[in-house]
Parts: structure tokens; C-alpha cells; sequence
């Protein structure tokens, strides 16, 4: 019988087998085996749509390093960068004609103790670090307004050297179909302005429409406004080299690309969907997914990666029973007070679209899910604190499949059912 994580411990899935039309585990990829060092190397020696990095830049270049912050630092930018910065030093870019640029976006300022974890304590003490600040206007440079009208300011620090170089890592992405590449650039160096309005192409357009169902994981197609608008951005900066990573379970780096900020960042995509893009038969009326246990199911905040990838497997007004203890409660301010805060989706939809957050937009994301399908969260957050959308909450898993046979009839025999033990990784692929 098929067991789901919760928090430490686990639930037993007590479902017919026959039922059971796809279990979603991440693919086994043959990686070439490289040290990170290795991995570096090779795609900086095997550059993609572009020549190697000795030739994007020029002595006497002065060269913006963007890095993601420490809530990304699962990239390792401390493995990578000695090996990029070697190779600019020996393309003649001293230390001192180099700046590393933390690509905040909206997130706090950082500690010196968090900036060496990020770049390693010599690269530190050599090479100029800086954090980017949404709020600074005085550090900010106008560069452009995007098709759909994003008014793109981005930090004048980059702007004002001549080359940039973008890295990170890649995973899929509930917005932007996959993380990394464009994203260094908005959300990463831009203003709050900027990125507010950027992301409200994650909702339809007008007051009552919703979200978007194209603006999702693995969508890097030109119907995903939420995507279309960041490239629009990020060619503003005019990023001269890319350099991003890709992480398995564990979040070891188990390949690299590098060269064109474009192509070098869909290659890098596509290994990706290789990794975690998993083929099923179909989308099914009942899907169950686990968060991946603690600590994946720290609060309701991470959790909505196990929501976008659940979504992807359900079939229309199907089932879905979300397993995440929530052990820290939303996890997010703007998250809870969506969820809380407000009695219709109009309402949150209204607060959403005036003052748009990726912590709003998840706790919006949840209600407006529960409108769309049955939700049921097996959680350790109090059920009153979900009275205000149809969100269900149980204890067990039991209990939720109580539930759901509630709902349909008083039995689930029979019911179609996807099983997602490792939800908040795998993106199911339905292949009908």
C-alpha cells in the first residue's frame, strides 16, 4: 500500500490498487556524473547560442554578477561563482571591475553572515556585494515600458555597468512556468512598482475574472502573459551571459548551462520538465498529494507548489486532498490574510489586484481553487481559520477520504485516483 508523508511521520493510502491510475515519481535521468566544479566548467566550455564567456566580455568591461538571495541558496552560488569569476579574471575583468548584485526582488535586506553563506568568505572579502532594494527610487533607473504596459525600473547599479551576467537556478515555477533565466531581472533587480505590475498578469483581465489558467507550471509559451512580460523586462537589461543550474531531490546541482540568457535558460528548462515533468495517463476526479513531509510542509505558503503541481493531475470539478501539516502555521502575512481577512472572492480578488504579493496570490490561489474544485487539506491549521472559503480541513488522511466518499455518494470505490507522494517536486504531464 502506497504511504504519504505528513510532516515526520506518514499515512497509509487504504485505496484499491486497481483505482489507482498513476503514482507520480519524479524520472530517472542519467546525468552525466560531474563535480559541481565540473558541471561549471563544462557549460561555460559548451556554451549555448552564444560563444564562450571570454568573448561576451572586454578588459576594461566593468561586469554585474546577479546572484538569487538566501532564500534560493538550495543554487550553491558559493560552488559556482569561484569557477565563473576564475574565468572572468583570466578574460582580463579584475576583482575590482566586478560587482555581485543580490537579486532580492521584494525580500528584506540580508546579514553579512547570509552574504558570505551565498558567495563563500574569499569572494566576499574580494569582490564588491551588493543587495538590491525595490524600495531605494534613488538606485533605480527607467529603462522601458513592456507591450503590456509594466513600467520596468530596474537597480542603477547593473544598469550603469556594461555587461551582465545572469545566474540561478531552474525549477518549475507556479507563475512563470519555470524559475531562473529572466526572473534575476524581474522580480530580482527591479522595482516594487515594476514588479507589482508585472505580476498582476497573473490575474484575467477585470474585477471578477480570477487567475489566469495559463499563467502555470511549465508554461513558458507566449499565451503565458506572466512569462511574455518578464522576457519584455529582462531585455531592457540587455543581459550579455547566463549561467543557471539544475538541482535533483536533494538539491544537489546535477547540470549546468550556460551562453544566451534566452536559449542557454530553456535548454536549462527543458532538463527540467526531463527531471520532473512526469507523464500520466490522465487527469483523474480524485488526486491525493503529500507536500513531500516536513520540511517541504513547513507552512501553507510552500505548500502551494503541491497545489499548482496537484491542479495539473485533477480532472475538472474532481477531488483534491492536499497533505501539509503546516507545522508554522500560513507562513506568509499576505497569504493569511487572503484566506482570512476577507468573506467573498470578489473581495480578495479587489485587495489582490490593489496591492499584489506572491504571498497574497497563493493564499488567493487556495480559495479560489476551493471554488473551482473539492479541496480538502489535511492540516494541522485550525479549520475556523478557513470558514471564509470552501476550503475542507481533516486531521488524517482518513478523514479526508471520509469526506471525499461523502461527497460522492458515500463511496470512493471505483474513483479514478492519481497519487502524488512527492507533490511539491513532480509536475504531472496528462498525456490525454
Amino acid at each position: 500500500m502506497e504511504s504519504m508523508k505528513y510532516s515526520d511521520t506518514t499515512f497509509a493510502v487504504p485505496l484499491d490498487p486497481k483505482q489507482i491510475v498513476a503514482e507520480v515519481h519524479a524520472n530517472a535521468v542519467d546525468f552525466p556524473k560531474r563535480t559541481v566544479r565540473e558541471h561549471i566548467e563544462y557549460a561555460l566550455d559548451h556554451p549555448i547560442g552564444a560563444g564562450p564567456i571570454e568573448e561576451a566580455v572586454t578588459p576594461g568591461d566593468k561586469v554585474c554578477i546577479i546572484i538569487s538571495d538566501t532564500t534560493r541558496r538550495w543554487q550553491q552560488p558559493s560552488a559556482y561563482l569561484p569557477v565563473l569569476v576564475e574565468r572572468l579574471n583570466k578574460a582580463g575583468i579584475p576583482d575590482q571591475d566586478i560587482l555581485i548584485l543580490c537579486a532580492t526582488g521584494t525580500h528584506r535586506k540580508q546579514t553579512e553572515e547570509e552574504h558570505i553563506s551565498l558567495v563563500g568568505e574569499d569572494l566576499y572579502r574580494r569582490i564588491r556585494f551588493l543587495d538590491h532594494q525595490c524600495d531605494d527610487k534613488e538606485h533605480l533607473t527607467y529603462v522601458g515600458t513592456t507591450s503590456r504596459g509594466t513600467p520596468v525600473w530596474l537597480n542603477s547599479y547593473a544598469m550603469a555597468c556594461d555587461k551582465i551576467i545572469l545566474t540561478g537556478g531552474v525549477v518549475y515555477h507556479f507563475l512563470a512556468g519555470f524559475g531562473g533565466g529572466r526572473k534575476s531581472i524581474v522580480p530580482g533587480i527591479a522595482g516594487r512598482e515594476t514588479i507589482n505590475t508585472n505580476h498582476n498578469n497573473a490575474l484575467n483581465k477585470g474585477l471578477g475574472s480570477g487567475s489566469n489558467p495559463r499563467v502555470c507550471n511549465g508554461n513558458m509559451q507566449a499565451d503565458n502573459p506572466f512569462h511574455s512580460d518578464l522576457m519584455e523586462c529582462a531585455a531592457f537589461a540587455r543581459p550579455a551571459y547566463l549561467l543557471n543550474v539544475i538541482v535533483d531531490d536533494n538539491y544537489q546541482i546535477v547540470g549546468a548551462f550556460a551562453g544566451d540568457w534566452r536559449q542557454a535558460h530553456a535548454a536549462a528548462a527543458k532538463a527540467v520538465e526531463q527531471l520532473d515533468g512526469v507523464p500520466i495517463p490522465r487527469r483523474t476526479p480524485l488526486v491525493i498529494a503529500s507536500a513531500g513531509g516536513y520540511p517541504k510542509d513547513i507552512n501553507l505558503y510552500q505548500t502551494s507548489k503541491t497545489l499548482s503541481n496537484a491542479l495539473a493531475a485533477v480532472a475538472p470539478g474532481g477531488t483534491m486532498i492536499l497533505l501539509s501539516q503546516c507545522r508554522e502555521g500560513f507562513g506568509d502575512p499576505d497569504c493569511e490574510n487572503q484566506i482570512c481577512g476577507y468573506d467573498t472572492m470578489e473581495a480578495r480578488e479587489k485587495a489582490l489586484r490593489a496591492n499584489f504579493s506572491i504571498g497574497g496570490f497563493v493564499g488567493f490561489l487556495f480559495a479560489e481553487t476551493a471554488e473551482n474544485y473539492r479541496m480538502i487539506l489535511v492540516t494541522d491549521i485550525p479549520a475556523e481559520r478557513f470558514v471564509h472559503t470552501r476550503i475542507q480541513v481533516a486531521r488524517t488522511l482518513e478523514e479526508a477520504l471520509a469526506l471525499a466518499a461523502r461527497a460522492n455518494g458515500g463511496s470512493l470505490d471505483g474513483v479514478e485516483t492519481t497519487l502524488m507522494p512527492h507533490g511539491g517536486s513532480t509536475f504531472p504531464l496528462p498525456q490525454a
